[in-house]
């Protein structure tokens, strides 16, 4: 059914050419990671989530793309992905799903049972989400817990449960999604009037009108205490987190003032901005436990 001159449209399918969602999923893996280790994860369980980071990305984008078949040939950021553009069938898209779904699987094999079961939920959600902008307006959130659900699949595969820092992180990273792909949508606003789907961006443009980026400031604060209360509460150095935490003050001043305009291209560029907080706290995360 898969078919070699096609390898190219699979890729693209699958965003190959376009990784800035797997690094969105990769970095709050990556804090769990370093946050459950103390700041020393085996080598193999770094290879296994990256490599789960990458194949759960991957069969999202595919079953997107089967769930929005019908309306991104109308979009025009959307109308030449290869099932949009007919340069693939229906059934390779989902050849092409089950293939990584099953190498999900088989990677979750070298994990334990407890993170077994909290990868089968994680994989429900991840596979629902395309679903989401049809029923609720705050798909973004849906998106949310499924990029969150490394987290706790982290802390329980090192420690055998999941502590206080667990749940902190995993609420603050469900904001943060949310602040990253509002401005996402905010960049399709339109695109999604017209084709009569739901987003945080038109809830929040409904609710607040021009001012919906108060939304969005109110969220950047919740990370921030997030943020100062893992630095609190595990007894972070105040000089190493206190620059991370500024430095993710600053990105978030940045971003706001990108999308106060409202101009398609730069809530675009705030959305792939967000990037740079995932790396900072990270690098903070390892400064941290390095020293």
């Amino acid at each position: 059914m898969l078919t070699i001159k096609h390898i190219p449209d699979y890729l693209k399918l699958i965003r190959f050419d376009k990784p800035i969602g797997t690094l969105l999923l990769l970095w709050p893996t990556l804090w769990a990671l370093w946050i459950a280790s103390k700041g020393m994860p085996e080598i193999h369980l770094i290879v296994i989530f990256i490599l789960g980071v990458f194949t759960m990305r991957s069969a999202g984008c595919v079953m997107n793309d089967i769930a929005d078949k019908d309306f991104d040939p109308h979009v025009e950021r959307t109308k030449d992905r290869p099932l949009a553009a007919k340069r693939i069938t229906l059934q390779e898209a989902y050849a092409v799903l089950v293939l990584f779904i099953g190498i999900a699987f088989v990677l979750a094999l070298f994990l334990s049972w407890k993170t077994i079961l909290l990868s089968i939920p994680a994989l429900i959600i991840a596979l629902s989400y395309p679903f989401a902008k049809r029923y609720h307006s705050l798909p973004q959130a849906h998106l949310g817990i499924a990029f969150s659900f490394g987290i706790p699949m982290a802390f329980m595969e090192i420690t055998g449960q999941l502590p206080l820092e667990a749940y902190l992180i995993f609420i603050m990273n469900i904001c943060w999604t949310l602040i990253y792909d509002t401005e996402y949508a905010m960049s399709d606003r339109e695109d999604d009037k017209f084709i009569n789907i739901k987003s945080s961006a038109l809830l929040f443009e409904k609710l607040l009108g021009s001012k919906d980026y108060w939304i969005i400031i109110v969220l950047q604060i919740i990370v921030i205490l997030c943020l100062i209360t893992l630095g609190i509460y595990a007894h972070y150095s105040t000089i190493i987190w206190g620059l991370t935490l500024l430095t993710v003050i600053i990105l978030f001043i940045y971003h706001i003032q990108l999308i106060k305009t409202h101009d398609r291209l730069k809530c675009f560029k705030a959305f792939l901005h967000n990037n740079w907080v995932g790396a900072v706290i990270f690098v903070g995360l390892v400064i941290e436990y390095a020293f």
